[in-house]
């Protein structure tokens, strides 16, 4: 944990900007959107980075609502400070301090980095009352020859910004914890919905806990 920290808060200003490109938001939106939110609910982030979703999210619950956006990197917290008028909390997203009855829980680009996704996911739906979803937004490889530079490039990120560099396949390890997160999101909850955007790079998929 300590090198993920290290490496997000070297980049956390070039991560910001990236975050927050006009193209990017309307992924967070939809994101947002997936979680079926109403005013005066609440609704957390874990990895929220630099709060580049807390916006939507409180445009979700509205004023009367509550935003809570958590994150392991204090750089990423000091970024994210001012933006949706969000709580923010400094700690660990695979073993939040929350107590359960949230109304919404969204995860972006970060359940690759867990070894163990399974349970984090669980332990995500445990924080979720009845009736409320949990949704998940990640970028995924595309197997087409043309996207090949770009997957390169993600192939990178993901070696730079892992705790183990000393493996061989860290790319396709990232790869497997992000399809056994989607796939547990699945079978923890009903009404799972799935759906690929930009392009197909990206997938967005939520579940509502029972």
């Amino acid at each position: 944990m300590g090198d993920v920290r290290s490496f997000y808060g070297r980049w956390a200003r070039l991560y910001d900007w990236l975050a927050t490109l006009p193209g990017v938001r309307s992924w967070r939106r939809a994101a947002a959107s997936d979680l079926d939110l109403a005013a005066g609910q609440t609704v957390v982030e874990m990895g929220c980075g630099t709060g580049a979703n807390l916006p939507h999210l409180r445009s979700a619950v509205g004023s009367e609502g509550r935003v809570l956006g958590l994150d392991v990197t204090r750089a990423m917290l000091d970024r994210a400070r001012g933006r949706g008028d969000a709580d923010l909390l400094r700690g660990d997203a695979t073993r939040p301090p929350l107590q359960s009855g949230v109304d919404g829980l969204l995860g972006t680009f970060v359940v690759g980095m867990f070894a163990d996704p399974r349970s984090v996911v669980d332990e995500w739906c445990t924080l979720v009352g009845p009736g409320h979803r949990v949704a998940l937004l990640h970028f995924t490889r595309s197997r087409r020859a043309w996207a090949r530079p770009i997957d390169a490039c993600y192939r990178a990120f993901v070696w730079a910004s892992s705790t183990d560099k000393r493996q061989r396949d860290v790319a396709d390890s990232h790869d497997r914890r992000v399809e056994e997160a989607y796939r547990r999101l699945a079978e923890r909850t009903a009404d799972y919905r799935e759906r690929r955007l930009a392009g197909g790079y990206l997938r967005l998929a939520s579940g509502r806990v029972e």
